[in-house]
């Protein structure tokens, strides 16, 4: 049972890091980080519950897991809609702003 759980993981990042090598798009780039937190949050309960069940460690790193998550959406969600207003578009290919 626990490689079906580890075998959803490895799909969800998978699908999550295809998504950041290839969207051009700063909105896709974020939900594919979140489809690769939600990822790794699997890994943390399925290995906490088949190896140590008696200690809530791998749920506790989840929720530490979900709060940064909480606050990379925020923040860039933040410089996407200062992107966004100052130069009407979010493709990354033409903001070259940071690169220095």
């Amino acid at each position: 049972m626990m490689m079906a759980y580890l075998a959803l993981a490895a799909i969800l990042f998978s699908i999550g890091m295809f998504g950041v090598l290839t969207r051009r798009n700063a909105v896709g780039i974020l939900m594919s980080l979140e489809l690769m937190f939600n990822a790794v949050n699997i890994n943390l309960v399925t290995f906490n519950k088949f190896v140590a069940p008696e200690v809530l460690t791998g749920q506790i790193f989840a929720v530490f897991v979900v709060v940064v998550a909480a606050a990379e959406a925020v923040v860039g969600l933040a410089i996407v809609l200062l992107l966004y207003r100052n130069w009407q578009g979010i493709d990354i290919d033409k903001i070259n702003i940071m690169k220095w």
